[in-house]
């Protein structure tokens, strides 16, 4: 009897409505009572990313929309001479390509650490690290081709001088985001075929026995990266 005065008391302080999401997001305590340290910290550190990807894209929109001088046109500043013809964007395509398709290898070595399968998760995850250096070096090689053209970030030969500073600093700050995702895919991947998740050894980013979030937390950061990545291409490569 006096339980079930409790519950009616709980029901009766619960609030409901629009009341009910407020009281939930904030207090950490019902908000995240699900999630591990790590992943909240995570979704933090990408969230504070997102406003700084956000800047770059809108000072790039803004430089772009109030400049008097023409504007390079993409399809010809990037464009690959193959075979005697120039084809427009192929190698941005490709990259994009390889990004999504490292952002397919990474979730199946998310599904893989949770089934406890070491050597498939350390496959996957090295597979994924590999699509991530071969991006960031069809990047230096775009970087390396649009220098010997004559594009710096104070000016280039194709219109508004603007262009070149937009293009090092936001594909230079993207390429540094998947450089430090590649190393610390390989520094997991080490540890996961090593067993240093199944045997509890101590070092850092080593979890407890059996436990591979840290693999999923990894792969929150490589989706990230992969989906800003759409975004600059949409944004600067095809507008």
């Amino acid at each position: 009897m006096a339980e079930t005065r409790l519950t009616d008391r709980q029901a009766l302080t619960q609030p409901t409505g629009w009341n009910s999401i407020a009281a939930d997001w904030s207090s950490d305590q019902r908000a995240f009572k699900t999630a591990s340290w790590g992943k909240v910290m995570m979704w933090i550190f990408l969230l504070s990313d997102t406003f700084i990807f956000g800047c770059f894209l809108l000072a790039y929109m803004t430089a772009r929309m109030s400049t008097t001088v023409a504007w390079p046109n993409p399809s010809e500043v990037f464009a690959l001479t193959i075979g005697g013809k120039e084809i427009p964007l192929i190698l941005i395509a490709i990259m994009t390509f390889v990004l999504i398709s490292s952002s397919g290898t990474m979730a199946m070595a998310v599904n893989f650490g949770y089934r406890h399968d070491r050597r498939k998760t350390a496959a996957l995850m090295l597979a994924t690290a590999a699509l991530g250096a071969t991006f960031v070096g069809m990047q230096a090689f775009e970087w390396t081709k649009l220098i010997r053209e004559g594009v710096r970030p104070w000016e280039n030969p194709w219109g508004a001088a603007q262009f070149g500073s937009s293009f090092f600093m936001i594909t230079g700050f993207h390429g540094t985001h998947v450089s430090i995702g590649v190393l610390f895919l390989l520094i997991m991947a080490r540890k996961v075929w090593r067993g240093d998740f199944d045997q509890e050894r101590r070092g850092f980013f080593t979890s407890r026995k059996g436990h591979y979030e840290i693999v999923e937390i990894t792969g929150l950061y490589w989706h990230f990266v992969d989906l800003v990545w759409v975004f600059i291409f949409a944004f600067f490569y095809l507008w």
